[in-house]
């Protein structure tokens, strides 16, 4: 497998590098790293994929990815980041809307579905739930959280919610997402480095940890210690 030049392993390929985001930067660049963003909800097996580390560390390699992806270098960090920022919400829009579609499409009957390796019904519970406390809202506040993010789209879809109404949101919590996780890590990267000598493309375990631990902890908290509602198909209503 033909590396990208963006960062170096030292270590042969196992499978717990498909959780670790650095994995696919290096080996997949640009377009595997778009493709994991639209996957997350696209796909309903992306709920195990790196999200905001990933985008966090693509901001630090922001020029790397866009000069190597495209081919061309507009001489402008700022460009590289500011396209690249375009790209993955275009990226996460698509996933979102086809998540949506799916669970338009199958309906409450996915309530019904028995838990799998990958389907767990409590993940579509508790995305559910936290549906009916937020509203429309989910489907911005959802892109900051695993799990919920992938199965938030599908419930917006299985409840009938309002198709312009979910595009409006979908596009602004994409445009939050992004532009937040990518900017943050482009310049914290400078900043860090250049006030306190500090090089993160050598600590980016540390990053990933972190970040892993801020996101995760709230879902974590909802998945196994509130208390737990019967499930059931939600009404048709829309909202």
């Amino acid at each position: 497998m033909k590396k990208n030049p963006t960062v170096q392993l030292d270590k042969k390929f196992t499978w717990t590098d498909l959780i670790n985001p650095t994995f696919y930067i290096v080996f997949g660049g640009l377009w595997l790293f778009l493709f994991i963003v639209f996957a997350e909800t696209g796909l309903l097996a992306g709920f195990f994929l790196p999200g905001d580390s990933l985008l966090f560390i693509a901001g630090i390699y922001s020029y790397e990815l866009f000069t190597h992806g495209l081919g061309i270098n507009l001489h402008s960090d700022f460009l590289h980041l500011l396209i690249l920022s375009l790209m993955v919400v275009a990226a996460g829009v698509l996933g979102n809307e086809i998540g949506y579609w799916f669970g338009k499409k199958s309906g409450p009957a996915l309530y019904q579905r028995k838990d799998g390796f990958i389907f767990k019904q409590k993940y579509l519970q508790k995305a559910h739930d936290f549906y009916e406390e937020n509203g429309a809202g989910t489907i911005v506040i959802a892109r900051f959280l695993p799990i919920i993010r992938t199965f938030a789209p599908i419930v917006a879809g299985i409840v009938k919610m309002n198709k312009k109404k979910f595009t409006f949101y979908n596009i602004i919590g994409c445009f939050a997402w992004s532009f937040t996780m990518l900017f943050a890590g482009h310049y914290l990267y400078k900043i860090i480095l250049d006030k306190f000598n500090f090089n993160l493309k050598e600590h980016l375990e540390i990053i990933i940890i972190g970040i892993v631990i801020i996101t995760t902890f709230p879902v974590i908290m909802k998945l196994f210690f509130s208390k737990k509602k019967p499930i059931a198909p939600p009404g048709t209503e829309g909202l």
